[in-house]
């Protein structure tokens, strides 16, 4: 395996990872805002009013979203899976142009 492989590898890994956890992170941090500057507002300042609300939206998005996060690692997931034992034949060197490697086959 060559260092750029690895390297778009881990890349393609990472963007999807983000992808992932973009919509909980995103519903997170809008909730967090409305809820601190209503606690600002009314100088609520209990600390269960922070948390609450963000537990039942995320909960929320993770019932809407869930079936296409796991649609998304599904597919991830079938191209490692369907593409490694090409991966472990290029790293190895046994991909001969010219070759056949059904011809090596026992």
């Amino acid at each position: 395996m060559s260092s750029e492989f690895v390297i778009d590898f881990g890349r393609k890994a990472m963007e999807l990872i983000l992808v992932l956890s973009l919509p909980m992170l995103l519903v997170g941090l809008v909730i967090g805002l409305v809820v601190s500057v209503f606690q600002a507002t009314t100088q609520i300042q209990e600390m269960t009013l922070q948390f609450i609300p963000k537990i039942v939206c995320i909960s929320l998005v993770v019932v809407f979203v869930g079936p296409w996060l796991l649609d998304k690692l599904v597919e991830y997931t079938q191209v490692i899976l369907l593409n490694f034992p090409d991966w472990v034949r290029h790293s190895e060197g046994l991909v001969v142009p010219g070759v056949d490697p059904a011809d090596f086959q026992r």
